[in-house]
C-alpha cells in the first residue's frame, strides 16, 4: 500500500484537491476533519483545562481558542501535546482498516506535514501550491479573516518555496481545477506503478516528474 501526504500553505486549495483524490476512489484522512471532531468530543475537556473559557456547550469554540494561542509559541505547544496524540491515533487506525481492506493508494490529507515531521510516515509528498497573489486572495476572502490572522498563520507555515523543494509531486491549483485533476491522475499513474512495484518513495526523489 502506497501512502501519499498531501500538504499545502494556507489558502493553496489543498482541500479541493483532496476531494479530487477521493473522487478518484482513493481513502482519505483527513486531520482538520479529525481535529474538528475531536473538538466536539474527548478533545474538549482536555482544551478546556488547558485554556478556559474556550469551550461552549460541550464543544471548542475555535475563534477563542485561537484568541488564546495565536502568537504565543508556549500556548500553542500546550495544544498541540493535546491534540497531535489523538490525531495520530485516528490516523492510524485508519492506516490499519485501509491495509486491512486491501487498499492500494491511500492519502493523509496533513496541513502541516512538514512542520510535524510527518514526512517520515508517508511514501511521497503532494505539495499543492499556487502563486502568492492567488492564495492571499483566498485567504482574505474568507469570513472574519484578516491579514494580520493570516500573517501570524502562514508564520507558522514553512514556506511554500521549500514545500515544493521537498516535495516529490506538485499540484498548482492556479489555472483551476480541471488542470489540477489531470495533475492529480498523474500522481494516482505514479502511485500504481510504487504500488505494484513494492517500492518506497521515501527512499527515492527522481520519480517526481509532474513537477512544473
Amino acid at each position: 500500500m502506497v501512502i501519499l501526504g498531501l500538504t499545502g500553505s494556507i489558502g493553496m486549495g489543498k482541500s479541493a484537491t483532496a476531494d479530487l483524490f477521493r473522487v478518484r476512489g482513493v481513502p482519505v484522512h483527513d486531520s482538520d476533519a479529525a481535529v474538528h471532531g475531536l473538538y466536539a468530543g474527548e478533545a474538549a475537556p482536555l482544551i478546556e483545562a488547558a485554556f478556559a473559557g474556550t469551550v461552549r456547550d460541550g464543544v471548542v469554540d475555535r475563534v477563542a481558542l485561537r484568541k488564546a494561542v495565536l502568537g504565543d509559541g508556549a500556548a500553542l505547544k500546550r495544544l498541540e501535546a493535546i491534540i497531535h496524540p489523538l490525531v495520530a491515533q485516528e490516523r492510524d487506525a485508519f492506516l490499519r482498516a485501509a491495509a486491512q481492506a486491501g487498499q492500494r493508494i491511500v492519502l493523509l490529507d496533513i496541513p502541516l506535514l512538514f512542520e510535524i515531521g510527518g514526512a517520515a510516515l508517508v511514501d511521497a509528498v503532494v505539495v499543492v501550491t499556487a502563486p502568492e497573489a492567488v492564495q492571499k486572495s483566498r485567504v482574505l476572502a474568507r469570513p472574519g479573516m484578516t491579514p494580520e490572522v493570516f500573517a501570524a498563520i502562514v508564520e507558522r507555515q514553512i514556506p511554500d518555496r521549500e514545500k515544493r523543494a521537498r516535495a516529490h509531486f506538485i499540484v498548482d491549483t492556479s489555472q483551476g481545477f480541471e488542470s489540477a485533476g489531470r495533475q492529480v491522475d498523474s500522481i494516482l499513474r505514479a502511485a500504481a506503478h510504487l504500488e505494484k512495484a513494492g517500492a518506497h518513495a521515501r527512499d527515492h526523489s527522481g520519480y517526481g516528474n509532474n513537477r512544473p
